[in-house]
């Protein structure tokens, strides 16, 4: 038995011949600093239409001043689901990264039904960042409020010119 204080690190598998560095991030709260190029290799393969690095950064910015308002940003797969069906209206933010994809893959459907205009983001760590808090969320329904009702409705322009995937 060892006597080091140093953690075991991981072991990675390696072929034969095989010497590149890969470049791991520690926790999901490290890719939020990745360029928006690097975070979009994360990306699942339904997660469309994706936001531009321009809208996803108002998107943010609206997400920061939507968590101020108490029932103005439903946060979490739960929450957005119960408050769309019960016909809340408002913009859609989802992640993009998420697995398994079963989890939400049917709400997009839903957001069409409903006429609400939705976004893929990159990353839920993302999403969490904006709000201010730590643990991720997978997305999030943003209603309208006096306060950041232009950034709103510039963000709701934005969205709908994006193509739908068929």
């Amino acid at each position: 038995a060892e006597d080091d204080d140093t953690p075991a690190a991981k072991k990675i598998k390696r072929e034969s011949g095989e010497n590149e560095e890969v470049a791991v991030p520690s926790s999901g709260h490290d890719l939020v600093s990745l360029p928006y190029s690097d975070k979009l290799k994360y990306v699942s393969v339904i997660a469309k239409p994706m936001a531009s690095k321009k809208l996803a950064k108002k998107l943010f910015k609206l997400i920061r001043k939507a968590a101020k308002r108490k029932t103005f940003l439903r946060s979490g797969l739960k929450d957005v689901q119960t408050r769309i069906r019960k016909g809340e209206t408002g913009l859609v933010v989802f992640a993009g990264d998420v697995t398994p994809i079963d989890v939400m893959s049917h709400l997009p459907v839903v957001c069409e039904e409903r006429g609400l205009p939705y976004v893929y983001v990159p990353l839920r760590y993302d999403i969490s960042t904006a709000m201010g808090v730590k643990r991720p969320c997978l997305m999030v329904l943003i209603r309208l409020h006096d306060d950041y009702i232009d950034l709103y409705n510039e963000c709701e322009a934005e969205m709908k010119e994006l193509p739908i995937p068929i």
